[in-house]
């Protein structure tokens, strides 16, 4: 919307910086960080007034069980924040914007079902695990086949680019699309999954958020990506502004989330913000990317397909003392703050290990 100035640039040449998208990011970034940490402590009040509080999974770890009543559904303010910092920010005749906007607001309504449920029948577990994945996948056919009608880049729809290599494509062709949607649903969990301990998911979120943003913004650039021998994604720059703006509401929500909590995002955000993990991924054309970037995510979805399938194939055994793993560590003695900074560093140093396949080709 304040795109929109730039009209008036013949009046003022002050109007100029509207055009320019690090200059928008910023803007945007600074907004939903602002808008936060505004209406955060109001929001927090709300909740505990109407009591929508967490309610604890009895077989989680015994340390989280003072933890029931906290206030969730925080997720609801994020995607807030970064829903209006976006509509401030991007530019509204950008085909990514209203493909950000709608894709979020599909998948943050499903999240708000779920939370929702939770609170009416007082049970943790939500809507069932088929019609929560049923929804799930139809949301991603959704998104999927849209980008199917409007590919990032039309000559590489059904290409993955190996990254740390010269021009060396996979063409997945109609299976391309299939694997975009296992994509958005897995990582849409993944992030929910990792979302059991203070801070935790949001700060993997806010590093993935500047990774990506990044890569969209030299993708976006003609000069740049061509130098850099990466796919060139027009109008890639506005889902950078758009990130800019998940990174300032994650960063203003990790205010009340860090260690002791006053918050939870619930599936509300959890589901929507790992669903535009992958939804960003597939747009900059930096699929086989997401796996490093967001090795946080990953790895805790893969320790618990390991602990189950240990738990079924190995008739009761289990390879950790709980999942997903940053449970392991909890229950080893580990204390929860210092776990979550460990991940943070590993997180920091897999995007600095993304970022280094801009230049290692």
């Amino acid at each position: 919307m304040l795109y929109l100035l730039i009209a008036l640039k013949k009046t003022s040449g002050i109007f100029n910086i509207f055009e320019y998208i690090t200059f928008r990011a910023a803007g945007a970034a600074v907004t939903s960080l602002i808008l936060s940490l505004l209406f955060g402590p109001k929001f927090i009040d709300f909740l505990r007034r109407k009591k929508l509080g967490q309610v604890q999974r009895k077989d989680g770890p015994q340390t989280h069980l003072p933890k029931q009543g906290t206030p969730t559904m925080g997720g609801v303010l994020i995607f807030f924040v970064v829903s209006l910092s976006a509509i401030l920010w991007m530019r509204p005749d950008d085909r990514f914007t209203p493909l950000m906007l709608c894709a979020s607001t599909i998948l943050a309504a499903l999240g708000f079902w779920d939370d929702y449920v939770k609170f009416s029948a007082k049970n943790p577990a939500g809507i069932s695990s088929r019609s929560k994945f049923i929804i799930q996948s139809a949301s991603a056919l959704l998104i999927v086949f849209y980008l199917a009608l409007y590919p990032p880049n039309p000559e590489y729809a059904t290409i993955l680019s190996v990254p740390f290599s010269k021009e060396i494509f996979i063409n997945f062709d109609r299976f391309y699309f299939i694997l975009a949607t296992i994509m958005i649903v897995a990582s849409s969990n993944a992030v929910n999954l990792t979302d059991g301990q203070d801070g935790l998911a949001i700060g993997s979120v806010i590093l993935f958020a500047i990774t990506y943003g990044i890569l969209a913004y030299v993708a976006g650039n003609l000069k740049f990506s061509s130098y850099l021998r990466i796919i060139h994604v027009e109008g890639a720059g506005e889902i950078a502004v758009y990130l800019s703006a998940v990174a300032g509401g994650s960063l203003g929500f990790l205010w009340f989330n860090a260690y002791p909590a006053e918050v939870f995002m619930g599936d509300t955000g959890s589901l929507f913000l790992g669903g535009i993990i992958a939804l960003t991924s597939l747009c900059v054309k930096q699929e086989l990317l997401l796996p490093i970037a967001g090795g946080i995510f990953v790895v805790e979805t893969l320790s618990v397909i390991l602990q189950m399938g240990s738990y079924k194939l190995r008739k009761g055994k289990r390879i950790f003392r709980m999942a997903p793993l940053h449970h392991h560590f909890e229950l080893k003695g580990v204390p929860e703050p210092k776990i979550t900074v460990r991940f943070w560093i590993i997180g920091i140093v897999l995007m600095l290990i993304a970022l280094s396949s801009l230049k290692m080709r």
